[in-house]
């Protein structure tokens, strides 16, 4: 059932993707499109919107709007589709670098405007395509390319990011527990407002073979399984166990006032007679 759902919602056509073997990707893409089949709503519906980078190859092999952008710029891209057309479901997939490096002030803005739009992040620490490069997530004393003798570097909590600059749906799961992520996904699409989901994904090929995992699948999965924790489990852990591990579990799910409802109500109210006059001239 699940792999008919799955099926359902891709272009057949483009496949196989071109995600190296042990990639978390698809795991990932096959999670969104369960929950785009739980939420109920028409392919015409639903604008799905990439960056650069092995994550932003997703939007090519789904069967809904579409749209693959320039790097760092898909939340940009997002917030003009949700301004235009308030009613579609927008949902942006970005790497790590893409969403928090180049990308980093559209992310943290989008946050802050706490616009309905589900950002979910390929966290894979690393630039992948590129050639391995550091990216803000690689964990510290962590080897890429540009790191040969270790990141030195703090990396960005992406969870924390989101925290601080208002998302009002702020979560993370890992590839190693798909029913989690499916559940999580889902409840970021239904959020009326900014959701984050950061996803933490294996890059075998890459990351793997530099950081002594080599490009074996099990063995990165196995290394995230050991460096991720759920937040009941983290409550009661020490800051020194913490270090070097990643929470999971859903951090923030309130409502509160998104850009895109506050613009449709300043529009309602300026559409009665007798209320276009400009405020600020009067005073």
């Amino acid at each position: 059932m699940k792999t008919e759902v799955v099926k359902k919602y891709l272009r057949l056509e483009k496949m196989p993707t071109v995600w190296c073997p042990g990639c978390g990707n698809g795991i990932i893409l096959g999670s969104l499109l369960r929950a785009f089949e739980l939420r109920g709503r028409s392919k015409d519906d639903i604008v799905l919107i990439s960056g650069i980078g092995c994550s932003g190859r997703t939007p090519g092999y789904v069967d809904v709007h579409t749209l693959h952008t320039t790097h760092g710029r898909a939340i940009a891209f997002a917030t003009g589709v949700k301004m235009m057309m308030p009613k579609m479901s927008v949902i942006v997939v970005m790497g790590d670098g893409d969403c928090t490096a180049i990308g980093g002030n559209h992310f943290i803005h989008a946050a802050r405007r706490n616009l309905d739009i589900t950002a979910i992040v390929y966290n894979n620490g690393i630039y992948g395509m590129t050639g391995g490069q550091v990216s803000p997530t690689t964990p510290y004393e962590a080897y890429a390319t540009t790191a040969p003798y270790g990141q030195m570097e703090a990396p960005f909590d992406i969870v924390e990011l989101a925290l601080g600059a208002g998302a009002s749906y702020v979560a993370r799961s890992s590839v190693n527990d798909v029913p989690k992520l499916d559940e999580i996904i889902m409840k970021g699409i239904r959020n009326d407002g900014f959701s984050v989901i950061d996803v933490i994904t294996p890059c075998p090929i890459v990351f793997g073979r530099y950081n002594n995992l080599t490009a074996d699948p099990m063995k990165n999965l196995e290394w995230i399984r050991e460096t991720t924790i759920p937040k009941s489990k983290a409550a009661k852990m020490s800051e020194e166990e913490l270090r070097g591990k990643w929470i999971t579990g859903i951090f923030r799910d309130r409502e509160k006032p998104g850009l895109i409802n506050l613009y449709l109500d300043l529009e309602e109210r300026l559409s009665k007679p007798g209320s276009g006059e400009d405020k600020g001239e009067e005073a």
